[in-house]
């Protein structure tokens, strides 16, 4: 039986957990077994770019604090080495940062156990579909890009017969 004090650390620890879990956009539980520390440092900077919130956890803290958020499923992952990595911003930014450093590792050192997103836990196809989306910032320039092609299209066809007239496009000399 572990004393007072111990206890009571393992409960603030569970109970912060449950919080980051509660309050998560998304997250995933990762199998990280012999990774270097250069390769720990560079996927910590990268969770870091990307805010995003990584951690080596115990097995029985983090089931006491999934099985409080009503996650139960996700039980069954947690064996061997795990961290977690959360975001509460992105929710695709812990998945896709995880992802590629699984793909970087051909899933022999770095594997993704599990995950969830909005309080749901996630299949290992949905998180692997959600890790190939891009960026929130490049599927809003790739809309705007798709908006702009036929404004574009038309500037260039105006321009073109204007040329062919024998006008011209800029604006006429002042006097």
């Amino acid at each position: 039986m572990p004393n007072a004090k111990i206890l009571s650390e393992k409960q603030a620890v569970v109970a912060e957990l449950t919080e980051k879990l509660k309050s998560a956009a998304s997250g995933v539980l990762v199998d990280y077994k012999g990774i270097t520390v250069a390769e720990d440092t560079a996927l910590r900077t990268e969770c870091r770019k990307n805010e995003v919130d990584y951690a080596v956890v115990k097995n029985t803290l983090v089931r006491f604090a999934i099985n409080s958020v009503g996650m139960e499923e996700m039980d069954s992952a947690l064996n061997g080495t795990t961290s977690l990595a959360v975001s509460h911003g992105d929710p695709i930014a812990p998945m896709r940062v995880i992802n590629k450093f699984a793909k970087q590792f051909n899933g022999s050192k770095f594997a993704i156990k599990a995950g969830f997103m909005d309080g749901k836990v996630l299949s290992l196809e949905e998180i692997n579909a959600l890790a190939e989306l891009p960026s929130k910032e490049v599927l809003q320039a790739q809309v705007l890009g798709t908006m702009l092609a036929p404004i574009t299209s038309l500037a260039i066809v105006v321009k073109a017969i204007c040329e062919q007239k024998g006008g011209s496009v800029e604006a006429p000399a002042a006097e």
